[in-house]
């Protein structure tokens, strides 16, 4: 897994503006626009606490760019651009495919997510994740310390990056554990194994347990 997210990491992005966006000292990655949370979880057309906390990073760290994968349908995506309309350092992208949001994740220094899968991804590419749900059903990131439910209060929300934006330990300390989900090395456990099985190797040393991991 390791050589095949290092290959994707690394892997010349395919959006002008994303090869942009990443060119940047700090990158911090939003993914809060999945069609079923619009008028719910970021608050959309009302609240917008997406929107408006994109608007107050841009104002408080110069050295960040904001890139904000916007869902397919238009609907969402014209929501997205009028709130951001203006605001500097915000790039907003089509939705990326698996190799682009790697290389995204791999150059960011945080990420905002309403995702289950991105809780599962960022921690891979020791990326702490604010969790902008109520709850989530990926209470493994959360006992492991690398993912923060902050809901979807904007005040919250922004003090909760702040702290990360300006405390690097901090930031480390949220990842130093690992990804909860798995190291990667699956595979490999299995082949040794299977050999083991048909008595063609030694028995594997046992997994890991989750205490460890954390």
């Amino acid at each position: 897994m390791g050589r095949v997210r290092n290959r994707l990491a690394t892997a010349r992005p395919p959006h002008r503006e994303l090869r942009h966006a990443l060119s940047s000292r700090r990158v911090t990655a939003k993914f809060g626009l999945r069609k079923r949370s619009v008028g719910r979880s970021v608050g959309l057309p009302s609240g917008r606490p997406i929107t408006r906390c994109n608007r107050r990073d841009g104002e408080a760290y110069p050295d960040v760019r904001v890139v904000l994968p916007a869902h397919a349908n238009p609907a969402v995506r014209a929501q997205v651009e009028r709130g951001l309309a203006g605001v500097a350092r915000v790039t907003i992208t089509d939705p990326l495919p698996y190799p682009a949001l790697a290389r995204l994740l791999s150059h960011a220094y945080l990420a905002l997510t309403d995702s289950g899968g991105i809780q599962e991804e960022a921690p891979t590419f020791g990326v702490p994740a604010l969790v902008l749900r109520e709850v989530t059903e990926r209470v493994e990131s959360l006992r492991a310390g690398c993912a923060k439910l902050v809901g979807t209060d904007e005040d919250l929300i922004v003090s909760e990056a702040a702290r990360l934006l300006d405390d690097p330990v901090l930031r480390r300390s949220m990842t130093a554990g690992g990804n909860p989900y798995g190291d990667g090395l699956a595979s490999r456990r299995t082949e040794q194994a299977v050999a083991a099985l048909l008595g063609l190797a030694q028995i594997p040393a046992p997994m890991p347990t989750s205490a460890s991991l954390v």
